[in-house]
């Protein structure tokens, strides 16, 4: 059975899912964002239990259909974004229709009904949160951050950044706090 899980964004969450799942007896043969294959058919109730477990940490099961297509949409970029250092061989749009198997406008409009904020501005969202982490991390410089994020150039990440945050990348890593946004804030 397939469970579809809402803000599960990092390796830490799919460690939480794993836990609470064995914690009912729950069996998985698979864990990956968003979403837990487990071998056993449940309960309403052992969903729900499961649920109120997950909820403690942020996490929660959907059943709405256009609720997991949303959070498939966000899976993919954070994905995307954190953890993958590929580049798409086509446009974004045309990638996210491919993958889930709809037309770019409908999953822009159900996004964006939703969410209240375009699929554009959530990609760029966790572009510049991204390009946070790398700075704090201090082991690139912006020109290899711009390369491993795919900006076309150090300008137009600036140029990103500075509209998103108010500051340059330079000034940003010289701040004594610097502030962040849990990814499943984002």
């Amino acid at each position: 059975m397939e469970l579809h899980i809402k803000n599960m964004v990092s390796n830490r969450c799919i460690l939480i899912v794993t836990s609470e799942l064995e914690k009912l007896g729950l069996h998985a043969t698979s864990i990956n964002l968003g979403e837990a294959e487990i071998t056993e058919n449940i309960t309403q109730e052992t969903k729900n239990l499961l649920n109120i477990n997950l909820k403690k940490s942020g996490l929660a099961v959907i059943e709405d259909k256009k609720d997991l297509l949303v959070e498939k949409v966000k899976n993919i970029i954070i994905d995307l974004v954190h953890y993958s250092e590929d580049q798409i061989k086509m446009n974004f749009s045309d990638h996210l229709s491919e993958k889930l198997k709809y037309d770019y406008t409908y999953l822009a409009n159900i996004f964006s009904e939703t969410q209240g904020i375009t699929i554009e501005h959530f990609f760029l969202n966790h572009k510049i949160e991204r390009v946070k982490e790398l700075l704090i991390y201090d082991e690139l410089n912006i020109t290899e951050i711009a390369y491993r994020l795919h900006y076309s150039s150090v300008a137009h990440l600036s140029n990103q950044f500075k509209k998103i945050t108010g500051l340059t990348p330079s000034d940003y890593k010289h701040l004594k706090v610097k502030k962040r946004i849990p990814l499943e804030k984002v």
